[in-house]
């Protein structure tokens, strides 16, 4: 199955869930990533029931705190 995945065309096994997915991607932090299938955000509490489909666009987003 092919997906695109930040930015990178990438392949990877049929039914893989996001949990699985930042596993695989070795994702830094991934108890702190924000995930978007197909510009649509994913409850952190619905990864592991998220299941990609073939031709799905995944970003991994770091929100950073800072300023005054």
């Amino acid at each position: 199955m092919k997906l695109v995945v930040a930015g990178e065309n990438k392949e990877y096994e049929e039914g893989i869930n996001i949990t699985k997915l930042i596993e695989v991607e070795n994702v830094e932090t991934p108890d702190y990533v924000t995930v978007s299938v197909n510009d649509e955000f994913v409850d952190h509490d619905k990864f592991d029931a998220t299941v990609l489909n073939d031709g799905d666009a995944v970003e991994f987003l770091y929100f950073m705190g800072g300023g005054q």
